[in-house]
């Protein structure tokens, strides 16, 4: 699959994924709370629509410049007028459009230089981005309704490469492992991955590490949501969801510091 079929893949789940819920959600629920500090269900969806109603019938021209973000506060405020009813059939109308806009993207569109919230890199980088940003937000919902969602395929993957990138600087700066210190961590399902990372001047993740000062093993939901800062290093502790051999310290740090995204 082309890194074009597998964005626009990612995207078009993640578009009927939030359609889903919001044919699911009744009056409540709409309104419960999400793993994301200070956002009810409603707030996460409007968020995740405004981005993508702001990115319609753009693609980068090679300079930097944003997407159309002089529209947020206007959208934002269309939003919020809305009863939830109304909110799902726009969201439904702004994801109608984005397919669209998927639907003419050619693997030139992918490499074209683009802003992101981590630089200038690539569109296609900034779409994978999206994919991320929907995924987490998409079990921010279902979490706290204790409904199950699929953590697997291409939209899983995308999201952990973006955590697995920032591991560097996670385990160098968050965990602060110290010089000629390595660690692994142990993913284990549904996805199962063993990430190494060795601190070498600076910390980078790497193929393999012969005898790590030390091992952390979750599996593959507590550790991204840990990452991402949604739920509490110590109540995961407390219920073995994540736990450690080898250095003791070396574990506890890692265990309680994985955030580095909100």
């Amino acid at each position: 699959m082309t890194e074009l079929a597998r964005t626009r893949d990612s995207l078009l789940q993640c578009y009927d994924a939030i359609e889903c819920l919001c044919g699911r959600l009744d009056a409540q629920q709409w309104q419960v709370q999400s793993l994301c500090p200070g956002w009810k269900a409603r707030d996460v969806i409007q968020h995740l629509a405004m981005m993508e109603r702001v990115m319609a019938g753009w693609l980068p021209d090679g300079t930097g410049a944003l997407p159309h973000f002089d529209r947020v506060a206007a959208v934002d405020s269309e939003m919020a007028a809305l009863d939830p009813v109304a909110l799902a059939g726009l969201v439904t109308e702004i994801f109608a459009a984005r397919r669209g806009d998927l639907a003419k993207l050619t693997q030139d569109d992918m490499e074209l230089p683009s802003w992101t919230p981590v630089g200038v890199k690539t569109f296609g980088r900034f779409l994978e981005i999206r994919v991320f940003d929907f995924w987490v937000h998409e079990r921010d919902i279902t979490c706290p309704l204790g409904w199950p969602t699929d953590d697997t395929g291409p939209r899983a993957e995308i999201s952990l490469a973006e955590v697995t990138g920032s591991l560097g600087y996670i385990v160098g700066k968050r965990i602060g492992l110290p010089d000629g210190s390595s660690i692994v961590f142990h993913l284990t399902g549904p996805i199962t991955r063993d990430l190494p990372v060795v601190v070498d001047g600076r910390a980078k993740v790497v193929a393999h590490v012969d005898s790590p000062d030390v091992e952390v093993t979750a599996d593959f939901l507590t550790f991204m949501q840990l990452a991402c800062g949604r739920i509490d290093p110590q109540a995961q502790i407390d219920a073995a969801k994540i736990t450690w051999t080898g250095n003791a310290e070396f574990g506890d740090r890692a265990a309680r510091n994985l955030r580095f995204t909100m």
